[in-house]
Order: C-alpha cells, then sequence, then structure tokens
C-alpha cells in the first residue's frame, strides 16, 4: 500500500488504529468482527498492530463490516476538514500487488457524507466486493479514459469513455478490465 503525503509507517498506523477503534467502539472481540467481515482473526489483529498494510480488497471487507466506504475510513484516518484541497496535496491510496490506485478529489470531512475519487485499474484487473459499505449506497462513475466491467447486482456494464453509470448497491460488485486496457474513471458516491 502507498499512500503520498503521508509516511507509509505513519498511515499504516493510523489505519491500524481506526480499525482498532471501530471494534472496541462495538464491543465486537476479533472473533465477532472475523465472522462478520470474513478476514481471519489473524490477520485482523496483524492489521490492528500495524504488522501489515491492508489491501483493498481486506479494507473493503472491513468496511462493509463497519457499515462505512472506504473513503469515509481514510478520511477518518487522515485529519480535520478544510473546504479547498489543492491536487498536489490529495491523498493517494494504492494497492501494487493489484494495481489499484485512488485519489481522494474530496476535502476529507468526517461530517459529511457525497465524495468524489480519481480511480485507475491497470490492465487485467478485478476488484470485487462481497458486500457494500453500506446497502444503498449511490454511485455514479464516468469513465475517462480505457474500458471498464462494471457488475452490480449480477448485470454487468461495459463501459467507454464518456459513458456514465449511476447505480445503488445493494449486494456483491466487481470492477474489471480487459488484458489490453486499464482504466481512469471518476467516482462520486452520495
Amino acid at each position: 500500500m502507498e499512500i503520498s503525503l503521508f509516511d507509509e509507517a505513519g498511515i499504516d498506523r493510523r489505519i491500524a488504529q481506526r480499525l482498532r477503534s471501530l471494534r472496541a467502539e462495538r464491543g465486537w472481540p476479533l472473533d465477532e468482527l472475523a465472522k462478520r467481515s470474513s478476514v481471519s482473526r489473524a490477520t485482523l489483529s496483524r492489521l490492528e498492530n500495524a504488522e501489515v498494510s491492508p489491501t483493498a480488497s481486506v479494507l473493503g471487507k472491513l468496511c462493509a463490516a463497519y457499515g462505512l466506504t472506504m473513503s469515509r475510513l481514510m478520511h477518518m484516518v487522515e485529519g480535520e476538514f478544510a473546504p479547498l484541497v489543492r491536487r498536489d496535496e490529495q491523498a493517494i491510496w494504492s494497492d501494487p500487488e493489484i494495481g489499484f490506485r485512488r485519489r481522494s478529489i474530496s476535502p476529507p470531512a468526517q461530517t459529511l457524507a457525497g465524495e468524489a475519487l480519481e480511480c485507475e485499474l491497470d490492465a487485467a484487473v478485478t476488484i470485487t466486493y462481497d458486500a457494500p459499505p453500506r446497502p444503498g449506497l449511490e454511485h455514479h462513475l464516468v469513465l475517462v479514459d480505457g474500458q471498464l466491467q462494471v457488475t452490480v447486482d449480477g448485470r454487468a456494464h461495459e463501459l467507454r469513455p464518456g459513458d456514465c453509470l449511476r447505480y445503488q448497491l445493494f449486494g456483491p460488485s466487481a470492477f474489471a478490465t480487459s488484458a489490453g486496457a486499464g482504466a481512469k474513471y471518476f467516482l462520486f458516491v452520495v
């Protein structure tokens, strides 16, 4: 995992602290969170102790268990609200193992719901999410470049540059690129 503007160990430590506090707020032992998230108890322990960096898939599962978007979790970690954030100050999170990069365009704000993200997936990448972080979460996805297949409610949508897919999440979803092309897109979460 990489984060611009923050040292990697520092952001991993802040993510670990936030994950530990979210679990404590709910009064869940590690076994309960493991059951709710389908992430092993051992992995959860290592994450909460900042011994490993979380992947996009694991963070997605944890966010679903907590009813949070991944961006909301990252905003909780990143700090105070400022109404303007310059491009060179926007946090970038990446999962280099699968070829996924996410820039938080919206200024971080724990109290505001909407957010805008700039995302990039390398060619031949598939990211799946078992459940939404919050049922009914609304997305507006605008493909800027490349090719992208988005599957929502079992229905696959083939997107070309300029296409906008608007949907609500109630079940599993997937984002996939072809072997020949990656994708760059904006995701607006409401």
